[in-house]
């Protein structure tokens, strides 16, 4: 699979030469707040030119999508965004593949449009920045400022409590540059919401499809790097280098597209529902990202990707697919109903995201679908956890970042 529209000067580029940096102001009304970020959004990660090097995507009307590094004032976000070529790529593996599972067959072909993804997974430096929104919701809801009326509204964020024991999750350490880890599926899409209502611009977890393209990077080997497992420990961080956790992001090397981790550190979020047969009926088929998205049809087994850092070779493959299961990662929760934020057993601690942005902007009725609450039970435990006191609903505006600057 080649892709003429990405053009990279060496294997190792910098960042420096393309990097846009945004650093977001505070204006006086929300609806200024509203408009000015709407622009910025538009044109982050755009240039009008063609780099002079390092990775781009070239889009209609002589614009190119290019490398971007998004900070956020008065916070800890700071992430990087790599430009994806779209393209075609094989998704699943052949049967003859060492360490194949039946779940990975057959094999078919997406057709993937152009879109941004995260150079790392997400850091507990970003989202421990998110968790801070808990006292801020909590004391802005007590001042009857920008509340929610229910979860049914469209912007409306719940923030997760407090983790229940966080000497468990951070046993293999909480470094602000290590992956952050146990969160549900529900959160990880909470958090892209937040992100986005903060920032103006859309971010969202990516289709399993999308990831594994994205993870592939123009290949079709057991690995991004080849088929030999020996060569693991330049890109991965898995059972034979990893006993202490996972290392902090972009330890490894990156590959072809330039994202780090994608084998091994930890498992990632897709927005996909789980189950073995997911391919049954595809089988010869080109279908495009969307319409290879299985939406959950379960309070359970959402599928993520990639493989952790207590895992064997195989399950760091491209392929290799998990499906969460609520009742074994949240066995220890001793809250009725359980958590709907956070996992409290392994393989959790392996388990954490990783952002995406379209190309283009998503309509809203999108969003509703790759935001919003999927289950009735999901749904009623959020309530019911609210409803307790436990939880903080909110809405998140970019005038939220005075809070966050007088909270630090």
């Amino acid at each position: 699979m080649t892709h003429p529209t990405l053009l990279r000067q060496t294997a190792r580029w910098s960042l420096a030469t393309i990097l846009i940096v945004v650093s977001l102001s505070l204006p006086a009304s929300l609806r200024g707040a509203q408009d000015n970020e709407a622009n910025k959004a538009n044109t982050l990660g755009i240039s009008k030119t063609q780099p002079d090097s390092g990775p781009f995507v070239k889009l209609a009307d002589d614009a190119f999508m290019v490398p971007y590094s998004h900070s956020v004032e008065g916070t800890e976000v700071s992430f990087e965004m790599i430009p994806i070529p779209g393209g075609k790529a094989t998704i699943g593996s052949p049967d003859e593949q060492p360490g194949r599972s039946q779940d990975e067959g057959p094999e078919f072909t997406v057709q993937v449009e152009p879109f941004w993804m995260a150079k790392t997974e997400l850091t507990w430096a970003e989202y421990k920045t998110f968790l801070k929104t808990y006292d801020i919701f909590k004391r802005l809801s007590r001042q009857g400022v920008r509340k929610a009326s229910g979860l049914d509204q469209a912007d409306a964020i719940t923030i997760p409590t407090p983790l229940y024991e966080p000497s468990f999750t951070y046993e293999f350490g909480d470094d602000p540059q290590q992956p952050a880890v146990t969160m549900t599926q529900y959160s990880a899409k909470l958090y892209t919401q937040w992100l986005s209502g903060l920032t103006g611009t859309q971010y969202r977890l990516p289709t399993e499809t999308e990831w594994e393209y994205a993870a592939r990077a123009g290949t079709n080997t057991a690995y991004s790097f080849g088929d030999d497992p020996a060569e693991l420990d330049q890109y991965a961080a898995f059972a034979g280098n990893s006993p202490d956790g996972a290392p902090k992001v972009g330890s490894k090397k990156p590959n072809p597209f330039g994202l780090h981790d994608m084998h091994g550190s930890v498992w990632e979020w897709t927005l996909d529902h789980y189950a073995t047969d997911s391919y049954s009926g595809r089988q010869g088929k080109t279908l495009s990202a969307s319409e290879s998205l299985v939406m959950p049809k379960e309070k359970s087994s959402r599928c993520v990707r990639g493989g952790g850092w207590q895992d064997t070779p195989e399950r760091l493959r491209s392929a290799a697919r998990l499906g969460s299961d609520d009742k074994v990662w949240k066995d220890a929760d001793p809250n009725v109903p359980k958590s709907p934020w956070w996992f409290t057993d392994d393989p959790a601690r392996m388990v954490g995201m990783r952002l995406v942005r379209s190309a283009n902007p998503l309509p809203q009725e999108d969003l509703k679908k790759i935001w919003g609450v999927d289950h009735n039970e999901i749904n009623e435990d959020v309530l019911f956890r609210l409803e307790e006191g436990r939880g903080a609903i909110g809405i998140s505006v970019p005038e939220l970042l005075q809070d966050f600057k007088r909270k630090k």
